[in-house]
């Protein structure tokens, strides 16, 4: 996901050969979006792209950065001469003169946040403190006033500025401004002090009469920052987005309407959304009276994607009439479960080329085919024989996985960016380290009316030939063997095997230096033209590192799509993973309980329903114990 931040140009002279320009590309000051940007915390590798507008389509030359301080970050682009006539000239040569006209007065970074590298500021805006920078760009409508092109060599630079009116400063940069006003002369007031403190004696005549005007000025400077702060608030309240698309649409929207607003979305890593509203409800749970959607408009007075869906009422029955009532503006679960899936094994089935499970819903009769069959050549008016099919039918119940976390009153409470990270990455791992795990650990049992059995699980394991590049091509034609011994078809076979086995693939090299196995990786990818899944748990300590080979087609799947989150503050919880409690038993079993309201805690539970079933007792074929290229197998 790529952030932008906008700066304006302050054009100075130009080289007609040359065509270079130098300037500011970014600084620590709030932009007009209200984001500060840390230049030291910024990394990047020269040269870069010089874009038109962000477009990756339009490149018109190159920058090179200058060393990050805490003043910000210096440019020198170049824009080159195109010697032929064609559309590649013509754009650099628009470009150029747009700059030298006054046309295209900012420019813009093009940047990725690193992890840990967001933070949330009081006045709703973000502070990127570490980010590397990917691009720079040419643009007409800058956000940041302090990046410029200081040097075009060689043109009139009274002259443009001349021709560039002068922006009038918002109400969020006054604030910044007078501030920093503030700040330097209480500063000025302490080094006063300090000076005559380290002598031993009171201000003089000169030094009183200065802190006494600094003292004043400082006060005026406060009284100013407060009716700044009251402007802003009420900027804030009467803001209302227009929708431009026509006259009355855009009347309807400044009139409050909401069904007429537009958003602008919330520039977020995925699943991040989903997390706040979580967190906006757990915050109800810890204030008696206050409302999950007050709480949003709080923290997150922009967002209102969040707002939407914490708002959402009861939904009324679909009809060929209320077409919308199957709509969800939000769609914020299901972002979430498109950002969480593809981390998990199931996920990964139906994406990038491997074929996916059979998809089926819950409590349907399933007919699996429990043998193979053949046909057979027959004689002018002879009778035909038949096939041997066999078949089971049995139906996939509702199974759900669970995770239930413990979370301080703190951590909500006293919530930023990285905190939304730290939660929504609690709920992955948590769902993924126990759907991976009891999908393919061979140990993983049936539970009736509790959870599947792995694919795994009742297999018998094929022993691996060993460690060189031919063992691997044995292993695999092992594998494949017993699925066409059982009449199955081989085109949807997936193999799946631990990051560690797909490195170890990744870095066998034959005689000539070659890798013997291009398409694999530690993240996956092909291995002998064979879709490959990895996962950390496709180990067991059992086990060792599996290779498993999996017939996609007989392995049903049911899910709902769905992720519930529930909290509590009153509950006590078992705090273990093999909890005894049993609301069935007739006689509890005494165990020892950790209450939430007592240790100031939150217990945070997520759920999915989610089964899955062999159709076939041949589908799966794994081995244990793999060493391809010398991983350590177990």
């Amino acid at each position: 996901m790529v952030y932008r931040a906008y700066s304006v140009l302050d054009v100075k002279g130009l080289d007609p050969e040359l065509r270079s320009l130098e300037g500011v590309a970014t600084t620590p000051s709030t932009d007009r979006m209200g984001d500060v940007i840390e230049s030291t915390g910024a990394t990047f590798a020269n040269p870069l792209p010089l874009l038109l507008f962000h477009d990756a389509r339009l490149p018109v030359g190159t920058v090179a950065l200058n060393t990050a301080s805490a003043a910000g970050i210096s440019f020198r682009a170049t824009l080159p001469t195109i010697p032929t006539a064609g559309s590649l000239r013509t754009r650099v040569d628009e470009a150029w003169d747009s700059i030298k006209a006054g046309l295209i007065r900012g420019v813009s970074i093009g940047f990725r946040p690193l992890d840990g590298g967001i933070e949330q500021l009081k006045s709703g805006g973000l502070r990127f403190t570490k980010i590397e920078i990917l691009e720079l760009s040419l643009v007409a409508v800058p956000a940041n006033a302090d990046a410029r092109i200081d040097n075009i060599r060689a043109i009139d630079a009274p002259y443009l500025r001349s021709q560039r009116p002068m922006a009038t400063p918002t109400t969020l940069e006054q604030l910044t401004q007078f501030t920093a006003m503030r700040d330097a002369k209480v500063a000025r007031m302490a080094e006063l002090m300090t000076a005559a403190a380290a002598t031993g004696a009171t201000l003089d005549d000169a030094q009183s009469a200065e802190y006494d005007a600094l003292a004043e000025e400082k006060e005026k400077i406060t009284k100013h920052l407060a009716r700044l702060e009251v402007q802003e608030a009420t900027n804030r309240a009467a803001a209302v987005p227009a929708h431009g698309t026509s006259s009355a649409a855009a009347a309807a929207s400044r009139s409050g309407d909401p069904s007429t607003r537009i958003y602008v979305r919330d520039n977020l890593p995925p699943g991040i959304e989903f997390t706040r509203a979580i967190m906006c409800k757990l915050v109800a749970f810890l204030y008696p009276g206050t409302s999950p959607v007050a709480e949003a408009r709080t923290r997150y007075p922009d967002n209102h994607r969040v707002h939407q869906y914490l708002e959402r009422t009861a939904v009324p029955a679909h009809t060929t009439v209320n077409t919308s009532a199957l709509i969800d503006p939000t769609n914020l679960t299901t972002e979430f479960l498109e950002w969480f899936q593809p981390q998990t094994i199931i996920g990964k089935f139906g994406q990038g080329g491997v074929p996916d499970l059979m998809r089926v819903p819950f409590n349907v009769g399933i007919a699996g085919q429990t043998s193979g069959g053949e046909g057979y050549w027959v004689g002018e008016g002879k009778a035909k024989p038949l096939m041997n099919f066999t078949f089971d039918r049995t139906p996939l119940g509702f199974s759900k996985v669970a995770a239930i976390s413990a979370i301080s009153e703190e951590l909500i409470r006293f919530s930023s960016p990285s905190a939304e990270t730290l939660i929504r990455n609690a709920l992955r791992n948590a769902l993924v380290a126990r759907l991976d795990k009891d999908f393919v650990d061979p140990a993983k049992a049936l539970v009736a009316n509790v959870s599947p059995a792995s694919i795994t699980n009742g297999v018998v394991p094929l022993t691996s030939s060993g460690s060189t590049a031919d063992d691997v091509r044995n292993d695999i034609k092992a594998l494949l063997s017993a699925f066409v011994s059982s009449n199955q078809d081989v085109t949807n076979v997936v193999l799946i095997t631990t990051p560690a086995v797909g490195l170890s693939l990744a870095l066998m090299r034959n005689a000539l230096g070659q890798p013997e196995f291009p398409g694999s990786s530690r993240t996956g990818g092909t291995l002998e033209g064979l879709p490959l899944i990895v996962s950390q748990h496709a180990h067991t300590a059992a086990a060792g590192d599996m290779l498993i080979a999996a017939n996609a087609d007989a392995i049903a799947l049911a899910d709902d799509g769905q992720v519930t989150v529930d909290a509590s503050r009153e509950a006590s919880l078992e705090m273990s993973d093999a909890p005894t409690g049993d609301a069935g038993a007739a006689t509890p079993v005494a165990t020892s309980l950790v209450s939430m309201w007592q240790t100031n805690s939150l217990a945070l539970r997520a759920e999915r329903f989610i089964n899955w079933k062999k159709l076939r007792s041949g589908a799966v074929v794994y081995m244990e114990d793999v060493v391809w290229g010398g991983s350590t197998g177990s």
